[in-house]
């Protein structure tokens, strides 16, 4: 399989690498898509702009956000199969339906060729029941999917990978906390390259502080705001696009928090103490689940670019073997260990590629 096309589409976004022979060999974003200030009307839109660009290709794979408990392998996308990622769609409102405009734009452009749907959630098909399971009346929960199905599986899959071979030790052996740190963030107990618990649930609103979205939060909050006049639409406005650290401080990018709280700013200092102190609790309950540690591994943009986070939100767990060194935490290669010499858990930074991991699961699915 000579050429293959990746596609990572976001909410407004569509990321594409292509990948010649297994290696990159050429790559962009398309942002803004149908905004007023964006060039693209919509993602259907975009994918053509790509193609028209690469001419033809062997392959096409889409990262798909959610597959449900139907999908826990890369697939080729069939008539059923899209299908099937549409109707997911109610589970995963951002990210699906760009997902599945993916896949009809590129189906339409270049028909014949394979495309193939990776999933973000098969990783996370080796959870145990007990962290699966929510504790609600099992008939509902049955009737409509009510789970934890765990999301960005496709990075702490990579990113575990790519722990175990910074510390130069079998990943079967490890016990791991991938805390994959962007817009999106997400938390996941890795033993033995499994995943065993993750913060993300049903969809990727539950767990840790994000961009625009809430992370954990009483379910009856949604019982006040909806008595309190607000419809279900307007209340997933809120948890959705105007809460996590938008809504704490009007602002969703941690570089700018961060010069905010330097620079005394209270709205921005409440925000990032809650960010990492979310983050802090969950390494936490993690460590008790996983019941050893070997390593904890920052990724994404916040997690791999961000030396204050990484500081913070590991400050004051010493006790258990974890700390930074602050120069190396401040400096170095992009994949690196970040905790002083002797640590009992290493603190590493490996960078994610999402793209990469699907081009491979795309080829060995295909030579299959």
């Amino acid at each position: 399989m000579a050429d293959i096309l990746v596609l990572n589409a976001g909410s407004s976004s569509l990321k594409w690498r292509l990948f010649r022979s297994g290696e990159p060999a050429d790559g962009g974003i398309v942002e803004r898509i149908g905004e007023p200030s964006g060039a693209v009307a919509d993602h259907g839109a975009a994918v053509h702009q790509v193609l028209d660009r690469l001419g033809g290709v062997d392959a096409v794979g889409h990262r798909i956000v959610h597959g449900g408990t139907r999908f826990q392998a890369p697939v080729v996308v069939d008539d059923e199969v899209l299908s099937a990622i549409r109707a997911l769609s109610e589970l995963a409102p951002l990210h699906n339906p760009v997902g599945v405009a993916g896949i009809e734009a590129a189906r339409h452009a270049i028909p014949g060729v394979p495309q193939v749907a990776v999933f973000d959630t098969a990783y996370h098909a080796t959870l145990p029941e007990a962290a699966a399971t929510y504790a609600l009346d099992r008939e509902v929960a049955q009737r409509y999917g009510i789970r934890r199905y765990g999301f960005h599986g496709i990075s702490v899959g990579w990113v575990a990978a790519g722990t175990a071979a910074l510390l130069g030790r079998p990943l079967a052996e490890l016990n791991l906390v991938v805390l994959h740190l962007g817009n999106g963030a997400s938390a996941t107990a890795v033993a033995g390259g499994r995943s065993v618990d993750t913060s993300m649930g049903l969809t990727p609103l539950e767990g840790l502080v994000m961009g625009t979205r809430t992370g954990d939060l009483d379910p009856a909050v949604a019982f006040h705001l909806g008595r309190a006049g607000l419809d279900l639409a307007g209340i997933e406005d809120v948890y959705l696009h105007r809460s996590g650290l938008a809504g704490l401080c009007a602002d969703n990018d941690m570089r700018r928090v961060i010069d905010r709280c330097s620079a005394g700013d209270p709205a921005a200092r409440l925000a990032l103490d809650v960010y990492c102190h979310r983050i802090r609790k969950y390494v936490g309950a993690y460590h008790a689940v996983l019941g050893r540690l070997d390593a904890i591994t920052f990724t994404a943009g916040v997690g791999e670019h961000s030396a204050v986070v990484r500081a913070r939100c590991l400050a004051g767990l010493e006790p258990l073997g974890i700390a930074v060194d602050r120069a190396r935490n401040e400096a170095g290669d992009p994949a690196r260990i970040v905790s002083p010499d002797g640590s009992r858990v290493a603190v590493c930074v490996v960078p994610t590629d999402e793209e990469r991991a699907i081009a491979d699961e795309v080829a060995r699915l295909l030579r299959a």
